[in-house]
């Protein structure tokens, strides 16, 4: 009696065998030598047996995570789930940076009759959408959710092309009004109706119509680089969207008078007075201010080469923002006296710490600067001192109030508007891209200066009104005396 012969070694001993057994991947010669290939794995070492093995499970786990991947055709299922039409399908998305095969149910439209089976224009939709998915025209890789490209793609995009307030900025937006909202919403997904629905749940608290706005530009870019970057297909679902149009106006911004910063000068000490003389004299920024260089104060002009954000060192705000100020004699001044208790230095920071840092300004406000202005009305003490005292606290209103840096800046702009001079020339002082930010954001009208204004309309159109009344005398005729008669 013959010895039985494996059906698998038979196939691979069989005329050809050797010729389509050199052909036969690994991950085949595994999958031959775990289905009862005896003769075939005899001929494998141990330490290759093993390899096949490994790389058969590497296999298979690559195929598990989805990125071997085969397209299959859906027809979806089209079920009831309340008052409303959804179909049903699987896709691969990626969750937390791996590809996931997820079931997605997406909304069809309400249920308007009364039979179990969908009409037809259900039937129709469903099946539109079900093309869709089958084309798999974006990726399985860039099927992800809102939360993980703003946070893994739109945020560190922003923080690489604007400058770090810029970037915190819209940092805080996403983190405080987008991200409960919309983060576990599927990006592809998302249409006009969903981002409109999110600026209205927002519109409901009390924020300003600017910063509605703000936020609707957030979300604008967000689907602009997810576009640029194809995780996105079809037109920005913020293009159509509007605020709420019932928001608050924002609130007004304040611009020192000439008055007030001449009071704030002699009320605050050194090395605050020089500090605020240059916001006040020159325009600076904030951060521009904490950047300043003794090497860029040269032939009576201060050139702005860099600006400083929370210990962050950039470049000013504008390409025009490096363009020269000329330092007027009486900032002057106080930059050589600022100079000379320094030590009289020549290179370095204008306004430095002990170690020879910047100068953080913030810590200058809440050590120095509050502290002088925020003084009680009738015994003159600062008030973090008060609580020790035997009366209540009250601010003196006689002292100036402290707006922030800059409102120094937009005070240089009103005050020279006042004295007549013209926009354009306001606008290079304050080195700004265009004139329409100087007029709308930088020049405050004074109660004064309209009731000036009025009173000069009022003067001429009585001064125009005199002389029209003259030439009407000089041009009328005379009246004859007696009665005409007419021949």
């Amino acid at each position: 009696m013959g010895k039985k012969k494996n059906p698998n070694a038979q196939a691979l001993g069989s005329p050809g065998g050797k010729t389509m057994a050199k052909k036969l991947s690994d991950s085949e010669l595994a999958r031959i030598a775990s289905q009862g290939g005896k003769s075939r794995a005899k001929k494998l070492s141990p330490a290759k047996c093993r390899e096949i093995a490994d790389k058969a499970v590497a296999a298979r786990e690559r195929e598990r995570k989805g990125k071997v991947m085969r397209s299959r055709s859906q027809h979806g299922l089209i079920v009831r789930i309340g008052n409303r039409w959804y179909v049903r399908y699987w896709e691969r998305r990626t969750v937390s940076g791996n590809i996931e095969r997820k079931r997605v149910s997406h909304q069809l439209g309400p249920v308007t009759t009364r039979g179990k089976r969908p009409p037809a224009d259900i039937v129709t939709e469903a099946e539109l959408h079900m093309a869709t998915v089958n084309s798999g025209t974006i990726s399985a890789g860039r099927i992800v959710t809102i939360s993980d490209f703003a946070e893994r793609v739109y945020l560190p995009w922003i923080e690489q092309h604007k400058r770090p307030s810029t970037a915190k900025g819209y940092r805080d937006i996403w983190e405080d009004h987008l991200k409960p909202l919309c983060g576990e919403v599927w990006l592809k997904d998302t249409r006009t109706y969903h981002v409109q629905g999110w600026l209205n749940q927002i519109g409901m608290s009390k924020l300003s119509r600017n910063t509605l706005k703000h936020i609707k530009s957030v979300i604008s870019g967000t689907f602009t680089l997810a576009k640029q970057q194809d995780y996105f297909r079809g037109e920005n679902p913020a293009r159509d969207t509007a605020t709420n149009p019932g928001a608050a106006e924002p609130q007004e911004t304040y611009a020192y008078t000439l008055e007030e910063v001449l009071e704030l000068l002699s009320l605050l000490p050194e090395p605050a007075a020089t500090a605020f003389a240059v916001a006040a004299y020159m325009g600076l920024r904030h951060g521009e201010i904490q950047g300043l260089l003794w090497e860029n104060y040269r032939d009576g002009e201060l050139y702005v080469s860099r600006s400083i954000w929370n210990g962050r060192i950039g470049e000013p705000k504008t390409r025009k923002g490096r363009a020269p100020i000329p330092v007027i004699r009486q900032l002057a001044e106080r930059l050589e006296m600022h100079r000379l208790r320094c030590g009289n230095p020549q290179t370095g920071p204008i306004f430095a710490n002990a170690v020879g840092k910047p100068l953080a300004l913030t810590s200058v406000v809440n050590r120095v600067i509050l502290p002088a202005l925020n003084r009680c009305e009738r015994c003159g003490k600062v008030e973090l001192m008060h609580p020790r005292t035997d009366h209540e606290y009250k601010r003196d209103g006689r002292i100036p109030e402290w707006h922030g840096w800059h409102a120094a800046r937009r005070g240089l702009g009103s005050n020279l508007y006042r004295l007549g001079v013209p926009e354009m020339v306001i606008q290079r002082i304050l080195r700004h891209a265009n004139v329409s930010t100087t007029a709308t954001y930088y020049i405050k009208t004074a109660a004064d200066d309209v009731r000036n204004a009025m009173a000069k309309l009022e003067n001429h159109i009585a001064e125009s009104a005199r002389t029209q009344s003259d030439e009407v005398k000089v041009m009328e005729p005379a009246l004859p005396s007696g009665p005409s008669t007419i021949q």
